[in-house]
């Protein structure tokens, strides 16, 4: 099972560099895993892109729709979050004191992991440096620097 960040999954429901990779990559590893965690982010991700001018209103609804659709058709399952994730996520945090781990990206970890997740797809280097130290494979689409 290949648990999803959100801003690798996004890439499916807003056409951005490396979509097409993503969506590739996608086919292969169906279903692939996500949290509940997963739908407020997009959502807000949608919201921002919106208020910036990015997508119009209709893009916003059809893309949060397209996502409840990937779940129903059984192309993505969702993992609860539970207390005991967010306390591996602040015990993550902890024992990756040099990393920048913003407190969401800890908790998709913390999931990632409990579920013996076999990599994560990500768009985010941080993610992607602190699942490499997690022993966790990265399936990588962000920008390479």
């Amino acid at each position: 099972m290949v648990y999803l960040d959100t801003s690798a999954l996004l890439k499916r429901y807003i056409p951005e560099a490396n979509s097409l990779a993503f969506e590739q990559f996608l086919q292969t590893c169906v279903p692939a895993s996500i949290s509940r965690l997963t739908f407020v982010e997009v959502r807000s991700a949608l919201a921002r892109r919106r208020r910036e001018n990015h997508i119009d209103v209709d893009r916003e609804k059809a893309a949060a729709e397209e996502l409840h659709h990937d779940v129903i058709d059984g192309l993505l399952t969702v993992a609860p979050a539970e207390d005991r994730h967010f306390v591996d996520a602040m015990h993550l945090i902890e024992c990756l004191p040099e990393l920048p781990l913003r407190t969401l990206d800890a908790l998709h970890l913390a999931l990632a992991k409990d579920m013996n997740a076999a990599g994560l797809a990500t768009a985010d280097n941080i993610m992607a440096t602190a699942a490499t130290k997690l022993n966790l494979q990265v399936i990588f689409f962000g920008k390479t620097t």
